[in-house]
């Protein structure tokens, strides 16, 4: 990065939009917009002439498309950060899952009406700003020495003194954490997963509404397991994953002796609805110590908090790990907690998961699958 300012390229099609974003990011004083452009295929050239820190790109272009430019720019600037605009519609959302998959870095959502000047900035600023100062900010601190990581923390009642803790029960649940990059991190490990996997899988992954429903398609139509957007009263079932709707959190309760989802639209937490913690204390209250919880890249803290109720009730805490991701927001506030029981790259993620989900299946069971996969005894109920 050039100097200590964030350079960026602003590519849209709308004047308006581009004026838009051009002030509010020359009011923020970390960032300068070193140049616009009306298309992608213009934005190539100017990425080479500018070398900008970060783009903002527009998806819908006429000569190139924002996706199309994505994938141009990858090829010969694999890690420049792009943010995508895109729209709140099913079109939208579908076009953004496009542009992740082509290597977009993230996203925000457009402003509907242009025309209401204050939203449209109050919508940009909160959204975009803190998006490229994070995908950014990772390339500020290359080569400067890090604290050294503190060892996890042993959950009550149990030693870690050796580094690892020998189960004596199997695994009951999976539950994943993850914000920006997780649609790609989501797509490298559960399409790594077998299909008869052992346990329910419960996601929360932070976006908006549409793009979560989008979300489970684009994952369901390309790995083994079955994966949908949770809604109320689903049932929580072993080789099933359920991925938090946009705008709501997702917690587990118990019925007899099943468990089901509850959606709850109660205030976010860490800036976020759906929220990672809020997800992991509800697992943690009704799996107890058989929660295997995977914390991958995203923005911000959440999850956190919640890993260490899951490692308190004494279940297990997967981190991914700094040079995976494409922000180590999240997974580094829990490692940095001392709340990551291992921190993985995120290509060994899928298969360590599959290991510790396979060990013990066999213990304490009387062959009913819902023995093996339901709540512990004692545990939150509705």
């Amino acid at each position: 990065m050039s100097g200590s300012l964030i350079r960026v390229l602003i590519v849209d099609d709308s004047v308006v939009i581009r004026r838009l974003i051009k002030e509010i990011l020359d009011a923020d004083p970390r960032i300068e917009v070193v140049g616009v452009a009306h298309n992608g295929q213009v934005a190539i050239g100017k990425v080479e002439e500018l070398k900008p820190d970060a783009v903002t790109m527009d998806i819908e272009m006429p000569v190139m498309n924002g996706v199309d430019a994505v994938r141009a720019l990858r090829k010969t600037h694999p890690r420049l950060p792009i943010v995508m605009f895109s729209t709140l519609t099913e079109r939208g959302a579908s076009a953004t899952m496009d542009a992740l998959a082509a290597g977009a870095s993230d996203y925000v959502t457009k402003p509907a009406n242009v025309g209401s000047v204050m939203e449209s900035r109050k919508n940009i600023s909160e959204q975009l700003v803190p998006k490229l100062v994070a995908l950014t900010g990772a390339r500020k601190v290359v080569g400067v020495a890090r604290a050294p990581m503190p060892p996890p923390q042993p959950p009550a009642g149990q030693s870690r003194a050796s580094g690892t803790t020998r189960r004596t029960q199997p695994f009951g649940l999976l539950a994943i954490g993850s914000s920006t990059g997780g649609p790609d991190a989501l797509a490298t490990v559960l399409s790594a997963l077998p299909g008869e996997l052992p346990v329910p899988v419960v996601i929360t992954q932070h976006m908006p509404p549409v793009f979560t429903k989008m979300l489970a398609q684009r994952l369901n139509s390309t790995c083994k397991l079955s994966i949908s957007e949770a809604a109320e009263g689903d049932s929580v079932e072993r080789g099933k994953v359920l991925i938090a709707p946009g705008g709501l959190h997702m917690e587990l309760k118990t019925r007899g002796t099943g468990v089901f989802v509850h959606l709850s639209d109660a205030p976010p937490e860490n800036f976020c609805r759906p929220a990672v913690d809020v997800m992991f204390r509800s697992v943690a209250a009704v799996y107890r110590n058989r929660v295997l919880a995977v914390v991958l890249t995203g923005m911000g803290k959440d999850g956190a908090l919640g890993a260490g109720v899951i490692r308190a009730a004494g279940g297990e805490v997967f981190a991914q790990d700094e040079a995976t991701s494409v922000v180590w927001g999240m997974p580094g506030a829990t490692v940095m907690a001392g709340q990551a029981d291992r921190v993985l790259p995120l290509e060994q993620m899928a298969g360590t998961v599959t290991s510790a989900l396979s060990a013990n299946q066999g213990a304490g069971q009387s062959g009913s699958t819902r023995q093996a996969n339901g709540p512990v005894p004692g545990g939150v109920r509705a």
